[in-house]
């Protein structure tokens, strides 16, 4: 369905009734596409047949489009099947779930894969994404159901059980059990909520490990991990956190290669264990251990600790046991954590909460989440590089108001972690999509304004440095860093690092104490200002000018009207206020503008129709030119060199200027709706765009009850057709 701004904001109003109903938590987790997963299955069940998902149905679309588009000869030969086809007695899952179960195909998601083998470490996570009771038995209609979160709520992801495979052999993710199937279909549903199969290819491991979770994201890079780094592997695991690492491959065409050592660069890995074991040759020795998993199920590292290394031997029985150490090419192996560390060159933690791993308090959080967007022309700045348009930017302020209770050394400080996403870029990959460079700087709020929700303007950000920041732009799907500032309020400024980069975000701030955030918006309101008289001379010149200009009007034998003089109750009609206004503007060489349009012309004269003939008299059309004067005032004082124009970016001053306070997404669709492809507005679109703010606001004030209005079919559209 193509993008249009009246279908966006429908959406994010029904998103925002839908979450004010408590849809979207765990217990109650939107629908994706609408499908009821009870609904569907009790349907299938009463009519005994199989469920077919249309949303996403066994076809090339959903395998993908390009490596696995039409074109492709890779998908010739696949063919969707239902596991009963495939093989005898299948199952959803073979003696529980387990790491083992996940054996990666052929497609390159191995950073989903090794966040599902760490998922399946934990019980309750896994039965929350996994839901029990489905089987291929008792109560089977060809249909299931996962649940993921999604960019801050939990949604219901409905698929049926065709799978696509070559040679009756699954294609993608399958289980070392032949007959077990949950992984695969669980990388299905996976694929449906970003679009395809294909959609998958390449990734982070922490943002499958943030869908499965709903948790925070944690980067250490090996050469500056914290000394203390075995300890936070090892508490992370206890607390239930997701982790991955990676060995990042410098040269692109070598990417996800072996290297002698068994190990494979640009290559996703689940950590699943992490032990420290006496040695009992060296009494007094110990040795800590990592344990890790290659999602391909095969090809594991072949140095000192792998499976028939002769380092084995130094260990007990019990300590064997205890590592459930075993010989088998599953892909799963240990190896010394000095060498993980030598090898392996970034390691993600994926925290259910944001608690410091260094820390062995357990805290609890709240969290607050931001959904905004960066629009090309209004709100996509850019980062500080860019000082004229960075201001512009959505800004979300930040109220610190207790410090955490641990404060040391009479420190007086607040805990909290920004956790910046970008949105849908993965599902947006087959129409050009990459992932933007972003992050996130931190100013704080003079004191004397505090409380005042008021945007901050641009010269703040030119004589303020930032606060805080995060460490630096990357082109990740989310930017995450913790901080400790003093109790006071701050502005967050998220950006992508170049300017106009158009994206949906969200932002999340986790706090350890009583904290709060929000988008600073203005307060929608409009006090139409009286324009200024004009001097007695130039008053004197344009009554002049329109006397002749209406009796030329009037004398025109096409309109069929006689002469009037000054003041009569002469009317005209939108196409003769197009030739007056045009004749008087023309005069004005620096508006640089070819003249009003016959649309803009009805909108003027919807605006000054106070009787609903459709046409203005002269006090009406008077009026109305003082308006226009006075927003010419205001085009020129923000026209970009005089050139006859305004940068998109400065509409908002020149807005606030004409008496009107809107918000971001009010000036989102301005910018869409007036700018032109250089993101500049003319005059002839400056005017119209404010004509329909003052007839709007005008209308809303004569049904406002209350800060709302309430209308029937009818009246809306007379309303809005007129206007």
């Amino acid at each position: 369905m193509p993008f249009t701004p009246s279908g966006f904001f429908c959406d994010r109003l029904i998103r925002e009734r839908e979450r004010r109903d408590g849809e979207g938590s765990l217990s109650k987790p939107l629908r994706f596409r609408g499908q009821d997963f009870a609904t569907l299955k009790q349907e299938c069940l009463t009519k005994k047949c199989l469920f077919e998902d249309d949303t996403f149905p066994a076809s090339v679309e959903s395998l993908g489009y390009k490596e696995l588009g039409h074109k492709s000869n890779k998908v010739k030969n696949i063919v969707w099947k239902r596991p009963k086809e495939i093989c005898e007695n299948p199952q959803f899952i073979v003696g529980g779930a387990s790491r083992t179960d996940i054996c990666q195909g052929d497609l390159g998601d191995c950073w989903l894969l090794a966040a599902i083998a760490c998922l399946t470490l934990n019980e309750k996570l896994l039965y929350r994404v996994v839901p029990q009771e489905q089987s291929f038995s008792e109560g089977y209609g060809g249909i299931f159901h996962f649940q993921f979160w999604r960019y801050g709520d939990w949604v219901d992801v409905v698929i049926d059980d065709r799978i696509p495979t070559f040679n009756n052999q699954l294609v993608f993710t399958k289980s070392a059990e032949r007959n077990e199937f949950w992984s695969a279909l669980l990388e299905k549903a996976y694929a449906k909520l970003h679009g395809s199969y294909e959609a998958l290819k390449g990734g982070n491991t922490t943002e499958a490990m943030e869908d499965f979770t709903g948790g925070v994201t944690e980067f250490y890079e090996m050469k500056e991990a914290p000394k203390e780094l075995y300890k936070i592997m090892k508490k992370a695991l206890e607390r239930g956190s997701l982790m991955g690492c990676s060995i990042d491959s410098l040269v692109p065409a070598r990417f996800e290669t072996r290297t002698a050592t068994g190990l494979v660069k640009g290559h996703a890995y689940s950590v699943t264990a992490v032990e420290e074991c006496k040695q009992s040759q060296h009494k007094a020795s110990k040795v800590r251990l990592v344990r890790l998993r290659n999602p391909w199920g095969q090809v594991e590292w072949n140095g000192p600790w792998s499976d028939n290394s002769k380092e084995w031997v130094s260990l007990s029985k019990g300590e064997k046991d205890k590592l459930q150490h075993q010989s088998a090419e599953d892909g799963e192996f240990w190896m010394s954590f000095e060498d993980f560390k030598k090898n392996y060159t970034k390691i993600e933690i994926c925290n259910l909460t944001p608690d410091a791993l260094e820390d062995d308090k357990l805290h609890k959080w709240t969290v607050s989440v931001n959904e905004g967007r960066w629009v090309r022309g209004c709100s996509a700045g850019g980062c500080r590089n860019y000082p004229n348009t960075f201001w512009t930017n959505p800004q979300f302020r930040l109220c610190l108001l207790e410090e955490d209770d641990d404060s040391e050394d009479n420190e007086v400080a607040c805990s909290f972690v920004i956790a910046l996403m970008q949105k849908n870029r993965r599902k947006e990959r087959k129409m050009g999509a990459n992932l933007f460079t972003i992050g996130f700087a931190i100013y704080e709020v003079p004191k004397e304004m505090h409380g005042n929700k008021q945007p901050m303007q641009k010269d703040f950000f030119l004589f303020n440095s930032s606060k805080a920041r995060c460490k630096s732009y990357i082109n990740l799907r989310e930017v995450t860093q913790r901080f400790r500032l003093s109790p006071g309020e701050y502005v967050i400024i998220p950006s992508t690092y170049e300017p106009h980069q158009e994206g949906e975000f969200i932002l999340r701030v986790f706090s350890e104490k009583r904290n709060t955030s929000e988008e600073i918006e203005n307060k929608i309101e409009a006090d139409h200002p009286v324009p200024a008289p004009a001097n007695a001379g130039e008053e004197r010149e344009e009554d002049q000018q329109f006397r002749s200009i209406f009796q030329q009007i009037a004398g025109d034998v096409s309109t069929g009207r006689p002469v009037s003089a000054w003041g009569n109750e002469m009317e005209i009609t939108a196409n003769e206020l197009k030739n007056v206004l045009n004749r008087v503007v023309s005069i004005h060489k620096d508006l640089n503008t070819e003249g009003f349009s016959l649309e803009s012309c009805r909108s003027m004269i919807s605006l000054m129709d106070m009787d609903g003939t459709g046409r203005l008299n002269l006090q009406e059309f008077r009026h109305l030119w003082n308006k226009i004067k006075q927003w010419q005032g205001i085009f020129r004082h923000y026209s970009s060199d005089q050139a006859g124009i305004i940068n998109s970016y400065e509409m908002r001053n020149a807005v606030n200027d004409a008496g009107f306070r809107l918000n971001n997404q009010l000036y989102d669709i301005i910018t869409m709706r007036y700018a032109n492809e250089d993101m500049n507005i003319d005059f002839n679109s400056f005017i119209s765009c404010l004509v329909r703010l003052e007839a709007m606001f005008r209308a809303f004030q004569a049904f406002d009850q209350d800060g709302t209005i309430r209308l029937s079919v009818l009246e809306w559209l007379q309303l809005t057709m007129y206007a």
